[in-house]
């Protein structure tokens, strides 16, 4: 006898298929709560500002709920079976962010220098066309696998976006970093877009190089040292990252370049090798970099001793850390628990407060447990991502993921650690809460590639009962 439909196989793929929750309900319900708590922190600031609820209220809670509602509408139709937390994680920051700049953008202080007044509106613009991308990206890339095609390709249009800040007339320095065009009066990013195809090309060389890449020659002082001849690609990478930093004067997209190679190189060949080799090369060519580049020495020179350059340049003598100390002192007035929402004084910090100081607002007003809380969303974003590559079923798709988390961890620690003085200042801005088009865009891409490739992964495989060419080809063995 033999017997095809009650095989222990047959029948334990058609529970996993059909048991296989999408999860979506949990993310409708965690929107909400991701569209409440900005709203309610938004009418917070309203009463500690101007004693009254804020006239915008309404459509700030109907403009969010409706991107995010949009964006909720996208996934379950395109992606059914994705991560359910990234899509709220990414809208609670978001929506924080905004009332943080609208916050920014009610004082007096940076209305008379011209540094806020019509930012929110212009963030809740930039931010649906973030979400416009993000449903794109659902739209279009119906599987990830495709931009595997795309490698070589994805690292020309990596060095095209890398380079063109440098084309005269089109670039523009802003506090002196050369990372910025203005395209039709609008000044755009290109490092942050950048980074997304660079992963794409990363993933794609280091899934076909990997083997190559994990060989050893010799071992010393307990690690495998790899051939010279396949240090070529990590020398390139780290050429053309202390090329940016020279050209561009940007500390920030260099260690974020270098470092995501690094962190992906370090997956695909599982040799720790690799991130002592990466660490040293990346402390050689800051350091050698910081020996001759005036702006870097002053950036570094201001992080070694920030009060110092703030006390020279309130005597009227070059100084170049006034917000770097201010930012600081924003953190230390916040205390534990914060000034509360809207009753801090972080617009002291003037230039580019709701931009790459923004996270020193949030520390004063909200205290350590709202920065904890804070790096604590960021984390799970980047802990979701990591589980996406670990359920990944293709190796690129496990490289990507990983190199998009990594890109969004090291861009929130680069940033984070700039502003708390951990490290010297970057011209980078935090993920979804800082003011500026390129960078929400970009990372709302970002958050729709890693959707994407989560749902790929947690998709149920087809079952016998749903492809009839399966049932019909299926062996029939002999009792």
């Amino acid at each position: 006898m033999s017997s095809t439909t009650n095989s222990p196989t047959h029948h334990t793929s058609t529970i996993g298929a059909i048991g296989a929750p999408s999860r979506r309900n949990t993310e409708l319900a965690l929107l909400v709560f991701a569209v409440a708590i900005p709203v309610f922190a938004y009418a917070n600031v309203g009463l500690a500002i101007n004693d009254q609820v804020p006239s915008g209220l309404l459509s700030y809670g109907l403009g969010l709920g409706l991107l995010a509602g949009v964006g909720h509408l996208a996934v379950r139709k395109f992606a059914p079976y994705a991560d359910p937390l990234l899509l709220p994680l990414a809208t609670l920051l978001n929506g924080l962010g905004l009332v943080v700049i609208w916050r920014l953008d009610q004082s007096k202080l940076l209305q008379s220098i011209k540094q806020a007044g019509t930012a929110a509106p212009r963030q809740l613009l930039y931010t649906a066309l973030g979400i416009a991308l993000f449903v794109a990206v659902l739209i279009f890339l119906k599987d990830h696998r495709v931009l595997q095609r795309y490698t070589y390709i994805s690292m020309v249009g990596a060095l095209f976006l890398l380079l063109l800040p440098l084309v005269p007339g089109l670039g523009q320095n802003i506090y002196g970093a050369k990372i910025w065009i203005s395209v039709a009066g609008f000044s755009i990013q290109p490092g942050e877009f950048a980074k997304i195809v660079l992963a794409i090309f990363f993933a794609g060389y280091l899934m076909v190089k990997r083997d190559a890449l994990a060989l050893a020659s010799r071992r010393f002082m307990g690690l495998y040292l790899p051939r010279g001849r396949d240090l070529g690609p990590i020398i390139v990478v780290w050429m053309i990252s202390i090329l940016i930093l020279v050209f561009e004067t940007d500390l920030g997209t260099s260690l974020l370049f270098f470092g995501m190679f690094v962190i992906m190189l370090y997956v695909a060949t599982e040799r720790t090798s690799w991130i002592v080799f990466g660490l040293l090369m990346s402390a050689a060519g800051a350091v050698g970099v910081a020996s001759f580049e005036p702006h870097v020495q002053q950036r570094v020179q201001a992080w070694l001793d920030p009060m110092k350059e703030y006390t020279l340049s309130q005597q009227g003598v070059i100084g170049h850390s006034e917000q770097a100390m201010q930012a600081l002192w924003a953190f230390g007035s916040g205390g534990t628990l914060g000034s509360g929402l809207g009753q801090g004084h972080s617009d002291l910090i003037r230039f580019a407060a709701n931009s790459d100081f923004i996270l020193a607002t949030f520390g004063e007003e909200l205290g350590l447990a709202g920065i904890m809380a804070i790096l604590l969303i960021y984390g799970l974003i980047v802990e979701r991502g990591v589980r996406t590559a670990l359920a990944a079923r293709d190796p690129f798709g496990k490289l990507l993921a990983i190199g998009l988390s990594g890109a969004f961890a090291l861009q929130v620690f680069v940033v984070a650690g700039g502003v708390m003085g951990l490290i010297p200042l970057t011209g980078m801005t935090m993920p979804f809460l800082a003011y500026g088009g390129s960078s929400v865009i970009a990372n709302w891409a970002l958050v729709g590639i890693l959707i994407r490739i989560s749902d790929t992964a947690r998709r149920p495989a087809p079952t016998p009962a749903s492809n009839p060419d399966a049932e019909m080809t299926q062996v029939v063995r002999p009792s």
